[in-house]
């Protein structure tokens, strides 16, 4: 007879069962024998007009679900709000739009649980938000939390050189207020080369994680792969279709400038469409 599973009981089996994953992270690193031994898969072609039948089916996936990723995505703007107000309180500014940029580098890791849900649904299987943590139970689990930390770890490398950025222009000193900050990074020369060197350093940035993350995440979700094939899976990707992806990255960060304001909420509806195309985006590209 079935029962009704409190809240507790159940997170406490989830997390059991993500910690029985954790301990095979080296074999997933590298993918079990067989995955090893697989031929690597087919790269499909795509232009840029196929973008719009992606995005389409991200919609779609997002309406099926509306309120279900919204519950799920409040994390993500509520987590931008908590780093903002960090940023504020211990004279970070310099960082805050470091911090609110970086965010794209962090979207395919936020997004896992929105893939699983577009797998689900393909499937003709109920998706709602517990079943996002799905990914728990994927063969490659080890090898999605690798990749997790490969793009926090880029982050954090991000934060550092935009600090370097600032305290070879406008610091070492911190600013004395927002309108003196404001002031000084549109108002003088050493402003603006901030300006200049650091959005160059923050598109090599993005341009990297777009192309290793384009669609390795939903790989790993979708087949018994390691960290490696799936990283190379999404370099030859972004080669085969560079107009389309380089489309496909300007969407990206054109969506999540545009969730951000005000105050990140539009990202409450940003990130699900954005993250179940990108499910969309891999089934387009890769063969099956």
């Amino acid at each position: 007879m079935a029962t009704i599973r409190n809240p507790i009981e159940w997170g406490a089996d989830q997390f059991k069962e993500a910690a029985s994953h954790l301990v095979s992270v080296g074999r997933s690193l590298g993918g079990t024998e067989a995955s090893v031994e697989a031929p690597r898969p087919e790269i499909r072609r795509i232009e840029i007009t196929d973008l719009k039948e992606i995005l389409q089916k991200g919609f779609a996936d997002f309406g099926a679900c509306r309120t279900d990723v919204i519950f799920l995505c409040l994390v993500y703007p509520v987590a931008g709000l908590v780093l903002a107000r960090l940023a504020f309180g211990y004279e970070m500014l310099p960082l805050l739009f470091p911090i609110m940029s970086g965010f794209a580098l962090l979207g395919p890791v936020a997004a896992v649980g929105l893939y699983e849900m577009s797998r689900r649904r393909e499937k003709g299987e109920t998706a709602t938000w517990a079943d996002a943590f799905g990914m728990v139970r994927s063969p490659s689990f080890g090898a999605i939390a690798a990749m997790g930390l490969l793009l926090v770890g880029l982050f954090l490398l991000w934060l550092a050189a935009a600090q370097i950025i600032y305290g070879l222009t406008l610091g070492p000193e911190p600013p004395v207020s927002i309108i003196a900050f404001a002031s000084d990074v549109f108002l003088t020369g050493a402003g603006w080369a901030m300006i200049i060197v650091g959005m160059g350093a923050g598109f090599l940035f993005a341009l990297l994680v777009l192309t290793i993350s384009v669609v390795s995440f939903p790989m790993l979700l979708d087949r018994d792969v390691g960290v490696g094939l799936a990283i190379w899976t999404s370099v030859h990707v972004a080669m085969a279709n560079p107009r389309a992806i380089a489309a496909w990255g300007l969407i990206v960060a054109g969506g999540l400038v545009l969730g951000s304001i005000p105050a990140f909420l539009g990202l409450i509806f940003v990130m699900p469409v954005l993250g179940h195309a990108t499910w969309h985006l891999y089934r387009k590209t890769v063969e099956r």
